[in-house]
């Protein structure tokens, strides 16, 4: 079951060169990379195991300012972000909240339908060139 409002793709590499491939298309799109969070490595740090799991914010102040300005808590959903893993079978997925969910969710989808399409356009294309090669 995918939960309300997330992106999911199966990518065709595994998770590190999954997330690096996501990291260049954020990159070479001029978004900035805010944070990295490898939980499996934390995990490891307390004594527990995880699978392959990571998150990758990334984000422009230009795309997500006009959501903000529409309703400050979108805030607490930006910088978008991205997480890369790797599940029981070996699979390598990645997923990212739909840009239309967040605004349905912060009630300015109209007032925002413009930075909204740009954020959904970016973030598929990103996904893309991380899991099929393609686009980036």
């Amino acid at each position: 079951m995918i939960p309300e409002g997330l992106i999911i793709q199966e990518s065709r590499h595994g998770p590190a060169e999954t997330a690096e491939r996501l990291v260049a298309a954020v990159k070479a799109r001029g978004l900035t990379v805010m944070a990295e969070i490898d939980h499996a490595a934390a995990a490891v740090g307390v004594g527990l195991e995880l699978r392959p799991t990571k998150v990758i914010q990334f984000g422009n102040p230009r795309g997500g300012t006009p959501l903000m300005a529409a309703a400050q808590s979108v805030g607490i959903d930006l910088p978008l972000k991205a997480l890369v893993w790797q599940d029981a079978e070996g699979r390598t997925w990645l997923g990212y909240n739909d840009p239309n969910w967040i605004a349905a969710r912060h009630g300015v989808a109209a007032a925002a339908a413009g930075p909204v399409k740009a954020m959904t356009d970016m973030l598929a294309a990103v996904a893309l060139a991380a899991t099929d090669g393609e686009g980036a």
